[in-house]
């Protein structure tokens, strides 16, 4: 194992967030203020998902007072405190972009039937 690979192992969670695009997910995120610290939540959908290893992230995107708001989370931050996941939609590819165009109804997913529980 070379350097990079230690350093990546050493730093990455052992803990890993089953995560698939479509998601509604509730992100808390440490964002620190001067001395002060304290937890945001960031609720949206998942659009993608990229990276290996280290390197993987996911992308959430919310409508906040009607303006689209993408954030991109690694998977691996020290700053993620948790995600929940809110609930599934039915999806039939791997990146959401189209997403982006449409707003109001037609930017909804419809729910997935399947509770993962079989």
């Amino acid at each position: 194992m070379n350097i990079l690979q230690k350093l990546e192992a050493e730093q990455s969670k052992q803990e890993t967030i089953a995560l698939r695009p479509g998601e509604t997910v509730r992100v808390h995120v440490k964002v620190v203020e001067g001395e002060k610290e304290r937890t945001q939540v960031f609720e949206g959908i998942v659009i993608g998902i990229g990276g290996k290893g280290n390197r993987a992230n996911f992308v959430v995107r919310k409508i906040s007072y009607g303006v689209g708001v993408e954030r991109i989370f690694p998977f691996h931050s020290p700053r993620i405190d948790k995600v929940e996941v809110v609930s599934r939609g039915k999806v039939r590819r791997a990146k959401l972009y189209f997403l982006r165009d449409r707003s109001g109804k037609a930017a909804r997913l419809t729910p997935d039937d399947r509770s993962g529980n079989h």
